[in-house]
């Protein structure tokens, strides 16, 4: 390994590793400064341009983006460098004594993980151990399209698909609550690959049927972005035109962390919205299956969308016995009624949710829109207010504890 000699010099540079990065486009959607940017190779950071504000590291789903090595300042790895990687190069070891600028952001990063409550997302004790990056964009998977069900009514402005993937006899273990990516077929305006979008798997890792090789997703058909300018989701709509027969090719498994305990006992307390309900159908499904072991706890679910016929799998919730699964659901658009959320919903359950708030067996998951993100929190401290906890201070725990996962987008 190379020693550098002592300078006032150096700096940290940020780096994406090519070998983990999926080419899913998060990281140059996120960052707030256009650092970042690719070309049919790689996906590249700019020295000049980085500020090291860390608005990417979170959302990528790989940990690819999360990388800094020491480099003097005159001479930083290129683009050009970066675009001709396939691994990362090895760290420079500095000497004793060489002082190293280091963003802000980077240092509190370095600083709240050294005190042990940052660093990656760990999951629950029990959780099954995870395979992931079995499938690359260069090797992906192939699977065939098993099944193409609309979950929304016909009149409803929300088209949700269920969609199942058939990978026969090539190996694709996942386990619930993690994602899979779709790699669209053609190229973009500029002629460069679609980039891959992730989906969380929606079913149990038994498959979507018990003996079979398949997985199930829950597609939202994309035809207008956050702001309701009309736009064609390149992979949604790829996905929910699928007939069955069809080969898709899959990357992927992804995800350590969000997954659902196993120890008997474990409660699962879960809010999500629209296809966000996809990690929480795998997760009950998978209980649902099991319940005449009588290993589980409680499972408790809050379920929001517009109206009752956009929520996905509305019919077979209503199946579900209430004593298997404590089911809140809200709508926020239905004609003549208040508008209602699912932090409202906590909020009229607050006895409930305290209690499962303070139970070490019971985990939290948060998957859906990132907008409604914020909402829950505030009802998860206005719940807390009521019963004498301090929100603040029992998040830590609920992180350090690896019972609180949020997944929101």
């Amino acid at each position: 390994m190379a020693v550098a000699a002592p300078s006032a010099d150096y700096a940290l540079q940020h780096l994406i590793d090519p070998e983990v990065c999926i080419r899913c486009n998060t990281c140059e959607a996120t960052c707030p400064v256009n650092a970042i940017t690719h070309d049919l190779r790689n996906y590249v950071v700019d020295f000049a341009t980085c500020n090291g504000c860390n608005a990417c590291v979170a959302p990528c789903p790989t940990g690819a983006i999360d990388h800094w090595h020491q480099v003097q300042k005159t001479t930083p790895y290129t683009l050009d460098d970066q675009y001709s990687w396939d691994t990362l190069p090895p760290p420079v070891e500095l000497e004793v004594g060489a002082q190293v600028d280091v963003p802000q952001d980077v240092r509190q990063l370095t600083e709240i993980a050294t005190a042990g409550q940052g660093g990656p997302a760990s999951p629950p004790w029990s959780a099954a151990q995870p395979y992931v990056n079995l499938y690359s964009p260069a090797k992906p998977a192939l699977a065939t399209v098993a099944g193409n069900y609309r979950l929304t009514a016909a009149d409803a402005s929300a088209d949700i698909r269920h969609v199942v993937l058939d990978f026969g006899n090539t190996a694709f273990p996942v386990l619930e609550g993690q994602t899979l990516g779709i790699v669209p077929p053609g190229l973009d305006v500029n002629g460069r690959p679609h980039p891959i979008r992730l989906y969380s798997v929606a079913s149990p890792r038994d498959g979507e049927r018990t003996g079979y090789n398949n997985v199930a997703l829950t597609i939202k058909r994309v035809t207008e972005d956050h702001d309701g300018k009309a736009v064609a989701g390149i992979a949604s709509n790829y996905l929910c035109d699928l007939k069955v027969g069809d080969a898709v090719r899959v990357v992927g498994p992804y995800g350590a962390s969000y997954l659902m305990p196993d120890h008997p006992g474990a409660s699962l307390l879960m809010i999500c919205t629209g296809t966000g309900s996809a990690p929480m159908r795998g997760m009950t499904e998978r209980r649902r299956r099991r319940r005449a072991l009588n290993e589980g706890g409680e499972l408790v679910l809050f379920f929001g969308a517009r109206v009752a016929a956009e929520l996905p799998y509305f019919g077979p919730l209503l199946k579900l016995p209430k004593d298997f699964i404590d089911i809140n659901f809200a709508f926020s658009r239905v004609a003549g009624e208040p508008k209602t959320y699912v932090q409202d919903r906590i909020r009229e359950r607050a006895e409930k949710v305290a209690r499962m708030l303070q139970d070490d067996d019971c985990y939290i998951y948060i998957c859906g829109l990132k907008g409604m993100e914020e909402g829950v929190i505030d009802a998860f401290r206005h719940v807390c207010q009521a019963h004498g906890l301090n929100w603040d201070a029992l998040k830590p725990q609920l992180l350090a504890k690896s019972r609180l996962h949020i997944e929101t987008y």
